[in-house]
């Protein structure tokens, strides 16, 4: 029996960087387009007048003729654990960790826990659009197994690790260098490239990790081909200073995970705001990529990512939503605040540029982009189904729309979950609105 099904669509999805090729070179747009899959992988993309005449005339077709398909949105930045902590009152980073993330990761040491809450976040992020992020667990391993186990059901194309951290913390939520290793290590072996999962090394950030602790996490990265390595880097001032003074020998915050070894072309680094010339140098050296977290860096007060800096060095750029610094799980609504983030540095972020960074840019930064991130044949059936009617105000405004750019740009400044209708998965509807 075929397993050939077409979703017929406005459909619209990015093929390469803006800035390398030029906006219109850089996505392709069919009004009237249709999307065929083969079980979970899609076969073509293209007009639907051209495209029917060539495939089976039984083949299932759902038509959407309010819908626009976009890849699934990828989150390359966000904290499972702290999803019952978003939206937390008044504190910035430092302060904030101690008062609200610190005792509400203390919890996931019980794994009914954590699966319930990795469960309630799944469908958050599915509910808006997003099918594959790289997630923070907490410290317990067991964290990371409720995590894997819930996507697992669901065929998600997942990374997750657990957090490395033997100082500068409560005693319930620390390890030591070396069960933070063999953890890491036996959890590596377990989960992945189980499926579509696949484990990130996790470091929380620098002042939380004693020297010895990421020299093993550097030797950890070494021993893996392909797994990845996801920390925080420069997101706030105080954080950058206290660096400083936790490392002298380090020529800059950046160089503190150089010198261990952890930077690499599957290397993730959150915010990156306050970085100098020679640390975007070396991030593009190593191919490593920066995740940009508007929400979270405006909410807690960190300050301005410069998206145009880490173009000209050429370091690649994924959108992170940042749960619970962050304040939305909505890709779209993430891309809002980016748009604002760089008009106040007097520039202006394209919403083609914006689409890309939410798809094959964050595919990109976690070098899946032949697997995901755009609607090519032979990529993975990860999409989803925009309703362009969702709302009073969006069916309004998207009838005044003069071309894709301005109703992409519609959508993400008046979009959220509910401007999602429908969210696929390796071929599979994952979220029905």
């Amino acid at each position: 029996m075929s397993q050939l099904k077409a979703w017929r669509a406005a459909i619209v999805h990015c093929i390469a960087d803006p800035k390398e090729v030029g906006t219109e070179n850089a996505y392709e747009y069919f009004a009237d387009g249709l999307l065929v899959v083969d079980g979970d992988t899609i076969r073509a993309v293209g007009d639907a007048e051209t495209l029917l005449p060539t495939l089976p005339h039984d083949m299932l077709t759902e038509h959407h003729p309010d819908g626009l398909i976009t890849p699934g949105f990828i989150d390359t930045h966000i904290h499972y654990p702290q999803t019952d902590m978003i939206g937390s009152y008044g504190e910035q980073l430092l302060t904030w960790l101690n008062t609200y993330t610190f005792p509400e990761e203390g919890k996931f040491a019980d794994k009914t826990h954590a699966r319930d809450v990795a469960e309630r976040f799944l469908k958050e992020l599915l509910r808006n659009g997003t099918t594959t992020a790289l997630v923070f667990g907490t410290v317990h391993k067991v964290s990371v197994e409720a995590f894997f186990e819930a996507c697992e059901e669901q065929n998600l194309r997942m990374i997750c690790g657990k957090v490395m951290m033997d100082r500068n913390a409560p005693d319930y939520l620390t390890d030591t260098p070396e069960s933070s290793y063999q953890e890491s290590k036996e959890l590596i072996d377990t989960w992945h490239n189980k499926g579509r999962l696949h484990y990130a090394i996790t470091p929380r950030f620098a002042p939380t990790s004693s020297d010895e602790q990421l020299q093993l996490a550097g030797q950890l990265l070494g021993e893996y081909d392909d797994v990845y390595m996801h920390t925080h880097l420069s997101e706030n001032v105080d954080e950058c200073a206290w660096v400083q003074d936790l490392f002298p020998n380090s020529k800059n915050y950046l160089d503190v995970y150089d010198q261990n070894q952890l930077l690499s072309e599957r290397s993730v680094f959150a915010h990156g705001i306050h970085l100098c010339d020679s640390e975007y140098h070396r991030l593009h050296e190593t191919g490593s990529a920066i995740a940009f977290c508007p929400t979270s860096n405006l909410f807690i007060g960190s300050g301005l990512f410069k998206l145009s800096k880490a173009e000209e060095y050429n370091v690649n750029v994924g959108m992170g939503t940042d749960v619970g610094g962050g304040t939305s799980f909505s890709i779209l609504q993430t891309l809002n605040e980016a748009y604002k983030v760089v008009q106040l540095q007097n520039e202006n972020l394209n919403p083609i540029k914006s689409l890309y960074l939410a798809t094959l840019g964050g595919a990109k930064a976690l070098r899946l982009e032949n697997k995901i991130g755009n609607l090519v044949a032979g990529s993975e059936a990860d999409f989803v189904i925009l309703d362009k009617k969702a709302t009073p105000l969006l069916t309004s405004r998207l009838a005044l729309a003069q071309s894709i750019e301005e109703s992409l740009f519609v959508f993400m400044t008046l979009g959220d979950d509910r401007a999602i209708q429908a969210t696929y998965s390796a071929g599979q509807c994952v979220h029905l609105r």
